[in-house]
């Protein structure tokens, strides 16, 4: 059988594909030498070509003999934002992460109902009509997070680790990560999102993009939650010191930042006569949050003015651009929970080894390949000893 491709490929479709993928065609030209030439239609490639072409930009090899370029919609809402004009960006990496979350979630709906779970019933309690500070005070009551706990851990990983335990004990699904499931060579990029909500009765769903910092990760989660309590399910970009922003985005900052950094303790702990340099560093340090956090919360309190806010937050981003960010090493198994969240995992193993999931479909969620893997994760989460 030969390998030609008997069918004309459009090349409107070649250039969607890589437009979609967000490769320069430079890098392109490295692997596909007549990648030029297939555009101008002077050539076709051949099958084997034009499959590893697809593989490369992350496309389905069939998308490619389709007469005009697909519209692919996200499938849940999106109020991404860059000076306040709406996002149009989607890369194959965000449809992907979304598409894995949604069949992850599909999986747990269906483990909860068949177990008799009970529904979530905070999801979609609240308006944007809700007082920010009542629902932030609701959460932390429900999560059972009090400042005093939080203001003994010793970090800020420590801290979202904490967190996120919380959350998960509560029934919220939370998964971070940043790769596309388990392919370290698809990275997930902040600057097209920070995370994103799946709301559901019985799965709530959070995802967390890990290539943030740590601090910037809990705002996120906290962001999120809000989406829940709202029933709404959406990607966020989200930036706690924006003051112009979507009223659904707005209403969700001032519940993350209240749930993290309670306007009355904010005011108890700040120190006036400190220079207000040290003392955003002191607080982020003491309530363990983004410095962009407490910025705002000081000018919530009414220590700063507009344009002192503006000021410092300017600086604390040019700060912030030197962090560390966050990644997907060290140890496997921790990496594991963390990527598909422990609630879910431990979920999946115990189905799996109780024979109600099969375990070609377990090791495809949870993305692992070996039998042996599989039984080292079950005990390394406690659902086997």
């Amino acid at each position: 059988m030969s390998n030609t491709v008997k069918t004309f490929v459009n090349p409107k479709l070649l250039e969607w594909a890589i437009d979609r993928a967000d490769i320069e065609i430079s890098m392109l030209i490295k692997k596909f030498p007549k990648i030029e030439n297939w555009l101008k239609t002077e050539s076709q490639p051949t099958l084997k070509q034009l499959e590893a072409f697809a593989k490369t930009v992350n496309v389905p090899t069939g998308y490619l003999f389709l007469p005009e370029p697909p519209h692919e919609a996200l499938p849940i809402s999106d109020f991404r934002t860059k000076n306040n004009r709406r996002l149009n960006r989607l890369t194959p990496n965000l449809l992907d992460t979304i598409y894995l979350c949604q069949q992850r979630q599909d999986w747990f709906r269906d483990y909860a109902r068949a177990y008799s779970l009970d529904t979530i019933d905070f999801v979609g309690s609240a308006t944007q009509e809700s007082d920010p500070i009542a629902v932030a005070t609701m959460m932390r009551t429900r999560f059972n997070i009090t400042t005093e706990d939080r203001l003994k851990l010793h970090s800020w990983t420590e801290t979202f680790r904490f967190l996120v335990s919380k959350t998960e004990d509560a029934g919220v699904l939370v998964m971070s990560s940043s790769i596309v499931g388990s392919n370290s060579h698809r990275k997930l990029i902040v600057d097209e999102f920070r995370g994103f909500t799946l709301s559901d009765n019985y799965a709530p769903l959070i995802f967390i993009n890990a290539s943030d910092s740590k601090a910037a990760q809990m705002f996120t989660l906290a962001h999120e939650l809000a989406h829940l309590l709202l029933g709404a399910s959406g990607i966020s970009d989200t930036e706690v010191g924006r003051i112009s922003e979507q009223n659904y985005e707005r209403w969700c900052n001032e519940v993350a930042a209240e749930f993290l950094m309670p306007i009355n303790e904010t005011r108890q702990a700040f120190q006036k006569n400190a220079p207000i340099d040290e003392e955003i560093q002191r607080l982020a340090r003491l309530f363990k949050v983004s410095s962009l956090v407490v910025v705002r919360r000081i000018y919530d309190a009414g220590y700063l003015n507009k344009s002192e806010f503006r000021k410092y937050y300017r600086d604390e981003i040019k700060k912030n651009h030197s962090i560390t960010k966050g990644s997907g090493g060290g140890n496997f198994y921790r990496t594991l929970s963390a990527r598909t969240g422990k609630l879910f995992a431990r979920a999946v193993l115990s189905s799996t080894m109780e024979g109600f999931t099969l375990y070609q479909d377990a090791f495809r969620m949870l993305g692992i390949k070996k039998t042996q893997t599989f039984y080292e994760a079950a005990r390394e989460l406690g659902v086997m000893i």
